[in-house]
């Protein structure tokens, strides 16, 4: 199943802030950013996560299964993005088994920095 032709959330956003990191460690990698495509994959990579996304949508709302690397070790988990008034993302994150946070990201305009 593919996106719904009007999913807001399909776009690349620069991950702006974290309730559980500094923007030392959301870029410690490379720049902190996620991406919504519209055939149900994306990409997250922050600090020293990267990994693919398995996407379902909605107008406003995307959830996702992730699974990928953290500092070289196989990590899982699952999340979803909303996308707010201001027009941001607010992205709720969580590993398998392990923590939770709450990221904010802005559609990337690759000059944007935290």
């Amino acid at each position: 199943m593919s996106a719904p032709a009007d999913c807001k959330l399909i776009d690349r956003w620069r991950i702006v802030e974290a309730d559980l990191w500094d923007c030392g460690y959301l870029n410690l990698s490379g720049p902190a950013m996620v991406t919504i495509g519209a055939d149900n994959t994306g990409e997250i990579a922050f600090g020293a996560l990267q990994a693919g996304l398995d996407l379902s949508y909605s107008l406003s709302t995307v959830c996702f299964t992730w699974t990928g690397f953290d500092e070289m070790d196989e990590a899982t988990g699952d999340g979803s993005a909303e996308l707010l008034e201001d027009g941001s993302i607010e992205i709720t994150f969580a590993y398998h088994n392990g923590d939770e946070a709450v990221l904010k990201a802005r559609r990337d305009t690759s000059s944007t920095a935290c």
